[in-house]
Formats: C-alpha cells, structure tokens, sequence
C-alpha cells in the first residue's frame, strides 16, 4: 500500500526526533571512543576525529542545507539528508579500519538538517516570541537525546560492542525518515528564485550586527557543551575510574540542566524579553565552570562536583539557544533558512576548534582544570556576544526586521 506524503505543517512531535536526531548522530556513540581506537589500533586522537572532523564537515553542510531549503523547500531537503544519513550509518557499522569508518562518519554528517531545517520550518509557521516558544518545547524534550544517547550508548557498548550503536543509527535514520515523510509537509511558500540568489543576500545577514551578536553567542554556547562532552570521558576515567556505563550517565546529565531550561524558556519567552533570558542563561553558564575551578583548586572535587557544576552551562544554554534562534531568524524571516544554516555553521566551526582544542589540551594529569576552564572561556565569549547584540539593539533600534 502507497503511504501518502505529507501535505500538512510537520507537528512537534516530528520537529523534536529529526532535532533530536541531528544530536545523537553526535553523541551517542561517544563512551564507545576508547574501544573503536582499540579495535582499529590507532590513538585515540584519530578516533575522535569522528567527532571533530564530523563538526567541521556539518558546518559546511549548514551553509549549504539553510539556501538549499530556502529554494527548494524544506520538505526535499529533509528527506534527502535523511536518506544520506541512513545509508551512511550502514557503512559505518561495517567499516573494517579506521579509515572507511571515518569516511563514512563524516557522511552521516548530513543529520545536521535536523537542527538547521526545523528551526526554519518553526520560523516559517510563527512570529519571533511564539517561535521561540515552540522552539523553547522542541529543544526541551530534544534534550532527552543528549541526555540518554550516551548514557544507551554505554550501555550498548558493553553488551554488543561499539558496532551496535550505528546499527541503531541505522534505524534510527529510517525510521525519521519515514515519520518526516508522512508528516512534514512544506512550510516555505516562499521560495527564492535560486539557490545563487539566496546567497547573493548572505550580505544582508552579514551586515546586521544582531545576526552577529545572536550567532556568535549560540556559538560559543554550544562551544562549551563540545568541549565538556570531548573532554569528560578523559576526566571520568583518569580521575574517578568510571566505566563506560557511568561514563554515557555524566555526559547526559548536562543536558538535564539543558532540558529545565528550556522548559523555563518556553514557559516565559511571551512575557520575558528575549535578550534578558539570554543574559540569564549566559550568567549561569559562567557561574558553572567557575565554581567547578574553586573547588577542584581547593581539592574539593569529585564525579559529583565535576558534573554537577557542568549543569549550570547547561541550563544556561537552555535559556540561551531557542531565543537567540528565534531572535537572528526574525531578522530578515524570508531569510530564515539561510540564517539558521550560517548560525548553525558557525556553532559547529566554533565548536570544531574547542572539541580539537580540547582534545589536545587535556591530559589525566589536567583533564577537569582544563575542561573547566575551556568551558568558561566559551561562557564568558558567549556573554559578551549577548551584551554587544543588547547594544546594537540600543544603538539601532529602528534595524528592519529587528527581534523585539
């Protein structure tokens, strides 16, 4: 029987598993690093290329998904990536060395239309605060990926091996490819004429200080959270000798702190100015790693107090990231898709360089002195991209198409 495609706005329910999607594509086999370096027989520096060569590759994929969406819609754009996904989580399960695995690693790079496309889809269906309202919900009960990827990661590892947790991006994949097929119908009535003619106006983007401020903000938001989840499986071993298991369990616990605030955010963003639930959550993600280098410099630390004060960022970025999305999509809406996939970009270029710096800075010697204070430097660039973006909105509040 013929499943007929969807013609219909795509519901949360569809937005929140292709996001959620787009971040365990990211994550979840993270605990399984130190065994695929193993298996393989090679460091573990090129083994995490599988994350950090991924961010890059998805950076470039988000300048292109956002114009590409834009001009052909949202609908094709989802569907084909989804496809890519599938087939590549197929190739990686069967790698044979670490070279095929990367390979196709970096073509799974292509869920990243999971967090570029739905933000879009959102903007196109609603206006700045009831956008960031709906995205405050979707990224809320998203965060449930990043919290359980890793923790079901671990666990898989150790009863079938690193393999499994592909096997199950396999059919992950397929089956967010069916439910997008079924109910996600096009929300973009307005197309460009071409995809060179959308990116002929990227200069209308990059002229607004505001798509600056917002976007350099997300970025070092989510800067922090690659560098926490880079660096704590070093941290949890060399430290405190946690398994696998435990290892998937403090990784996801940022993201509890990630989904309360989001929870806060969409409860408030009708009635809170955006710009000063960003600056809340910019506050609580540099209180995070600064108290967690007070204590582990006074020999306070411990599992308890390296991912306890890791939560602060997290909730900090669940105040942060719906927000900041909504308020640089608002500023030129026709634009949306493009502004999400540069935004985007940008966020995972940023969080490239973290992750590879992290990764090169951390020891067992230095590993929660470093990974705090990588952290809090992303925290405090993230802040001051806020406070430059509520001055521009001083500066120049007449801006076409300013957020608030």
């Amino acid at each position: 029987m013929k499943v007929p495609a969807a013609r219909t706005p795509p519901t949360l329910v569809t937005l929140t598993l292709a996001t959620g999607l787009s971040v365990l594509a990211l994550n979840m086999f993270l605990p399984s690093l130190p065994h695929i370096a193993a298996e393989f027989q090679v460091d573990y520096a090129l083994a995490n290329l599988s994350v950090g060569a991924f961010l890059a590759i998805s950076a470039v994929m988000q300048v292109l998904v956002g114009p590409l969406s834009d001009r052909f819609g949202r609908r094709p754009v989802m569907l084909w990536a989804l496809v890519l996904f599938t087939l590549a989580s197929f190739g990686t399960a069967l790698a044979s060395n670490i070279w095929v695995f990367l390979g196709f690693r970096l073509l799974q790079s292509a869920a990243v239309v999971g967090s570029v496309v739905p933000r879009a889809a959102v903007r196109d269906l609603y206006d700045t605060r009831e956008a960031a309202s709906r995205l405050g919900y979707v990224t809320m009960a998203m965060a449930l990926a990043p919290m359980l990827g890793p923790m079901f990661g671990g666990w898989l590892d150790m009863l079938f091996g690193w393999r499994a947790a592909f096997w199950l991006y396999l059919a992950l994949g397929g089956g967010v490819l069916a439910l997008v097929w079924v109910d996600f119908g096009e929300t973009n009535h307005s197309r460009s004429a071409s995809v060179m003619t959308q990116m002929r106006r990227y200069p209308l983007l990059f002229s607004s200080r505001r798509f600056w401020g917002y976007s350099v903000c997300m970025a070092f938001s989510i800067g922090g959270f690659f560098a926490f989840i880079t660096g704590a499986p070093m941290v949890a071993q060399a430290w405190f000798n946690m398994n696998s298991a435990w290892v998937g369990l403090g990784i996801g616990i940022i993201t509890g702190g990630f989904m309360v605030g989001n929870l806060v955010s969409a409860r408030l963003s009708l009635r809170v100015p955006l710009l000063t639930l960003i600056l809340w959550g910019r506050s609580c993600a540099v209180l995070g790693p600064s108290l967690g280098l007070l204590l582990f410099y006074a020999d306070l630390g411990s599992a308890v107090t390296f991912f306890g004060c890791a939560v602060a960022v997290g909730f900090g970025n669940g105040l942060t990231m719906a927000n900041a999305s909504a308020g640089l999509m608002s500023l030129r809406p026709e634009l949306a898709g493009s502004a999400a996939g540069l935004s985007g970009a940008l966020g995972v270029a940023v969080g490239a360089v973290l992750t590879t710096l992290t990764g090169l800075s951390v020891t067992a010697q230095n590993a929660p002195f470093a990974v705090f204070t990588i952290m809090l430097g992303a925290a405090i660039l993230a802040l001051a991209a806020v406070l430059y973006t509520r001055w521009a909105d001083q500066a120049s509040p007449l801006e076409v198409g300013a957020a608030e």
